[in-house]
């Protein structure tokens, strides 16, 4: 998969999008977004996609942010996945930073086809490149074929998480 850091980049001669090419989600994507996060069995109690004026407002927040890369995956003109790789600086592990990767999605008609684990790889390079020393994720305990997944790419259950809905 061709991969842009984080400012958008063209990726070859016009038109010719063979393979995905991940790049920094603009404005017009957002119900694409919204509508892979809309598609499982979480998503589907917890996303409004016909409501879209809150989803604009985050993305225009997120979009503000340097720490925030809410990435999405093209596949011949359509966005097919998406996530967002938020980077925090902290005062712990002698004040490294650290990467989240949060609200990873593909397109239900593109799974099981190498794209989720492209978009981790550019995570992982991503995350090295601005310095951080730390990759980790949640996921709710449900998605049991997401765990199997995340330790696939090396990823390891060392903890356990909380939230507190406010």
């Amino acid at each position: 998969m061709s991969t842009a850091s984080p400012s958008p980049q063209a990726d070859g001669p016009a038109g010719a999008q063979d393979a995905p090419v991940l790049r920094r989600a603009t404005a017009s994507d957002v119900p694409a977004i919204v509508g892979m996060l809309a598609d499982d069995h979480l998503g589907a109690l917890r996303e409004t996609p016909d409501e879209p004026a809150a989803y604009l407002a985050a993305f225009e927040r997120i979009a503000a942010d340097p720490n925030q890369h809410l990435m999405v995956a093209e596949l011949d003109g359509r966005t097919v996945g998406t996530l967002q790789l938020t980077v925090i600086p902290g005062l712990s592990r002698q004040g490294a930073s650290r990467a989240l990767i949060e609200a990873v999605r593909v397109h239900a008609d593109v799974r099981a086809g190498g794209l989720g684990t492209r978009m981790f790889e550019w995570c992982v390079e991503e995350a090295r490149r601005l310095g951080c020393s730390v990759l980790q994720l949640t996921s709710d305990a449900t998605r049991i074929d997401a765990h199997r997944f995340y330790e696939r790419l090396g990823f390891e259950a060392s903890h356990l998480g909380f939230k507190m809905l406010l």
